[in-house]
């Protein structure tokens, strides 16, 4: 039996039309952000004018601009003054403990791909990659942060699920500026890591385990796991969102590197999105595999069946679907014997 289809909600013109149109709000944030208006309004209520000279911008298109984020409720208006309400100034305004900017640029960053789609699914090959006003270092940056913004809360919570957790060494595959591996060395004190990522993302984690008090703890790899060998002497190893970057044929030479890495009886643990069967569920994850057509050359979302084959193929046994989630957060282990 080969199942039954899967229902859809009744539409009418209005509500598709409503849904397309949600690329307009987030085309105008994703706008200021880039243009770090909200930082640039500063405490003071401020006209376009000078703002649009603050940060180089068309003093007639700055008006428009405001006059759309005061209708959305993310600016306050008064004559010719605009201001920042305090609530958004914590999330959108440079110097903010809470900002989110960083997010919200790499999602904007995501949206001029996102325009190519149809031109993407006609070719078969990803969107180009035009850099966003702000440079392309300044994207690379904007990525590393919104992976920190994205995990930073919940990285303790993910941790918890993988307790009673012991090893001495954690190799942090991609570990990016440091977010998992400071909350794996927090819940296991005695252990040390080493973090393993491109040479240009190196300098972003030392940064952030100085701060973290856990640099002495930390050995800072530069490498490209595409090219280069894996650091070794691992008793443990995490992937977190790198698997739905490649293809299963990169995974599995990936997977090769990492089983090569550890010592006997050591385990790999990834975090991405697991698909069912059916690849529709969850949502979530049938949207983010439009972001990696859109974004990659042979990136996607992977069945747990997927996941498991890749796996064995690279010498892994003992492989387990620890939880399960509905978007990036779902947990497979597997162990090297």
């Amino acid at each position: 039996m080969k199942g039954c289809l899967l229902m859809t909600r009744k539409w009418n013109a209005d509500g598709l039309l409503e849904m397309v149109r949600g690329f307009q709000p987030a085309c105008v944030v994703a706008a200021a952000a880039d243009l770090d208006v909200f930082t640039a309004l500063g405490d003071a209520p401020t006209t376009a004018v000078v703002l649009a000279e603050r940060v180089g911008a068309a003093p007639h298109a700055m008006v428009v601009l405001l006059d759309a984020l005061t209708a959305l409720g993310l600016l306050a208006k008064q004559g010719d003054d605009y201001a920042v309400p305090s609530d958004v100034a914590e999330l959108l305004a440079e110097g903010s403990p809470t900002n989110i900017l960083v997010a919200v640029r790499h999602l904007s960053n995501c949206l001029r791909r996102w325009a190519q789609l149809a031109q993407v699914v006609q070719t078969g090959r990803p969107a180009d990659r035009t850099p966003s006003i702000r440079g392309e270092q300044a994207d690379c940056e904007s990525f590393i942060g919104a992976m920190n913004n994205f995990t930073e809360a919940i990285a303790p919570e993910v941790v918890g699920r993988l307790m009673p957790l012991r090893f001495q060494r954690l190799l942090d595959i991609g570990g990016a500026s440091g977010t998992w591996t400071i909350a794996f060395l927090l819940a296991v004190p005695d252990a040390t890591a080493v973090l393993f990522d491109l040479p240009e993302v190196v300098p972003l984690a030392r940064e952030r385990l100085t701060r973290a008090s856990m640099a002495d703890r930390v050995t800072l790899v530069a490498g490209d796991y595409n090219r280069d060998p894996m650091p070794g002497g691992v008793d443990f190893a995490w992937l977190s969102a790198i698997v739905h970057q490649n293809s299963r044929e990169q995974n599995r030479a990936l997977y090769a590197k990492i089983h090569a890495a550890l010592t006997p009886l050591g385990a790999l643990v990834i975090r991405d999105i697991v698909m069912d069967a059916s690849r529709t569920q969850p949502p979530a994850g049938a949207l983010f595999a439009v972001n990696m057509l859109a974004g990659t050359d042979g990136g996607g979302t992977f069945t747990l069946d997927e996941f498991r084959q890749d796996l064995e193929s690279a010498g892994f046994s003992d492989i387990e679907l620890l939880y399960r989630d509905e978007g990036m957060n779902s947990l497979v282990r597997a162990r090297k014997v």
